[in-house]
């Protein structure tokens, strides 16, 4: 997390509406994805390791560990807003890559920030 805000305090560039290339990874303000879980819009995936889960995580997410990603752990559910988090957003972005690899055809949304801007935003966590 330290080198992650290191980074983007040192090379401060605006974050693209889209990563990787893909036109169906975006990324999405916390304020935005907030909303969404609010209204059972949202299916969260959690990228982060269990022991940072375990400290603190957003109500409702999936653990789905980047160090042992597994697309067909992740809910198809049609008409829901799909979200992938890490604790800064750096780790979220290969996780959507592996995801869009395995053949996941719908819009991947990468929460900015991350985990700790969500609980900046005044989401919901639970400890």
């Amino acid at each position: 997390m330290f080198l992650c805000s290191l980074m983007r305090r040192l090379f401060p560039t605006a974050q693209p509406d889209t990563q990787g290339g893909s036109d169906r990874i975006l990324q999405v303000d916390p304020q935005t994805a907030i909303h969404w879980q609010a209204r059972g819009e949202a299916v969260i995936v959690d990228v982060r390791e269990p022991h940072e889960h375990a400290a603190g995580h957003i109500p409702g997410a999936i653990l789905n560990p980047l160090s042992q990603f597994d697309p067909s752990r992740v809910p198809a559910e049609p008409g829901k807003h799909l979200v992938f988090h890490c604790q800064g957003g750096m780790r979220c972005g290969p996780a959507a890559e592996r995801m869009m690899a395995a053949g996941h055809t719908g819009t991947i949304n990468r929460l900015r920030g991350g985990f700790s801007a969500w609980a900046n935003a005044g989401g919901p966590v639970e400890r």
